[in-house]
């Protein structure tokens, strides 16, 4: 039996007005009645493990409503102090710091969560921490590349690999990250520069999400492809015949490995401004960094413990250690407006 009461957020429907409705009405109660009111992007089945551990722990339940992470940013703006909403959690730190930029959050004193949590993968001012980690990795096709050739992401500007590689298109947040991540390293004018090498690589228009880049290099549509590292590991532990097959074709590759490390970003999360419920927020958010609930990321959707010493899964150990970028993911934010500018002066669709 689930506890978790699961609203869906569809803009303008009326059947999301509704539910809203009905929840605000008894947001406050909620806090009262051993309740935290939780705001999620995060669309994983898998996740429902951890508020039923959390509920285990604490005897406070999780209201969910669940939504696109920039339409729930909005959703709580437009409530402003009646917002029912105490936690606020989404992928990407580049959306944690657009939800910093609106105001939303609030700073958490934990030294549960400073402790635990990398600086480098939480808000500096502590409005938001990163809870599960991703690496956004090079795919490349087994039987036409070999890992050795591979290296860093600026090779892969090089003439090296013209018309081989395979990314999706410039909207995409990940990809937004990765860039001013870059441009954070290499300074605007050297990134730009190898943006344009980049795209002049590709082996078609961007099109289609992470797990289209992987089929397109198991296809051989192109040699090599930019993904985020669960994608594969969905497919390999796939039911399905054909996602195993896929995968079987596709090897992963850790980019930087003898220098700054493997470029990576998070899913996370930080206590609402007006939260009804603050002191049940932040048990949530440290129960988040427990060893119980990394393992849960890690096992349940094949994403990398930011907490140092838990267990991974086994699909994700197949893969090998790896390096990390140290860069604070906060930047990804900070310079997204100058990234996304940069990627429409290269021509990146």
């Amino acid at each position: 039996m689930k506890i978790t009461r699961r609203v869906f957020l569809g803009t303008g429907t009326a059947m999301a007005t509704v539910a809203i409705a009905e929840l605000r009405k008894s947001n406050r109660g909620l806090a009262q009645s051993g309740a935290i009111n939780l705001y999620s992007s995060r669309h994983y089945d898998t996740d429902q493990a951890l508020y039923d551990s959390f509920t285990k722990k604490t005897g406070l339940r999780v209201n969910l409503l669940e939504g696109k992470g920039d339409e729930l940013i909005e959703r709580i703006k437009s409530e402003g102090a009646s917002s029912f909403a105490d936690v606020f959690m989404t992928v990407d730190a580049g959306r944690l710091w657009r939800a910093q930029e609106h105001g939303i959050l609030q700073p958490v004193s934990s030294s549960t969560l400073n402790s635990k949590i990398p600086a480098n993968l939480r808000s500096p001012e502590n409005l938001w921490f990163g809870f599960s980690k991703r690496a956004r990795v090079i795919m490349y096709n087994k039987d036409q590349v070999e890992a050795s050739e591979l290296s860093t992401y600026e090779d892969l500007a090089t003439d090296k690999w013209k018309n081989k590689i395979l990314i999706r298109s410039s909207s995409n947040i990940y990809n937004q990250s990765l860039i001013a991540s870059l441009i954070e390293i290499h300074g605007m004018s050297k990134a730009e520069s190898w943006a344009r090498g980049f795209v002049s690589n590709f082996a078609r228009p961007p099109e289609g999400n992470d797990t289209a880049q992987i089929k397109g290099v198991a296809a051989g549509i192109g040699d090599i492809g930019l993904a985020n590292s669960y994608y594969l590991a969905r497919l390999k532990r796939s039911p399905k015949v054909e996602n195993k097959a896929v995968a079987e074709k596709v090897g992963m590759f850790f980019p930087n490995q003898n220098g700054r490390g493997t470029h990576v970003n998070i899913s996370g999360g930080g206590v609402v401004k007006n939260a009804p419920n603050k002191e049940g927020a932040i048990k949530f958010l440290e129960h988040l960094a427990s060893p119980e609930a990394q393992q849960i990321f890690s096992e349940g959707n094949n994403e990398y413990p930011v907490v140092a010493g838990i267990p991974i899964a086994s699909v994700l150990k197949s893969f090998g250690d790896f390096k990390s970028d140290s860069t604070n993911v906060s930047v990804y934010g900070k310079l997204n407006a100058d990234a996304i500018k940069l990627m429409d002066r290269v021509g990146w669709k």
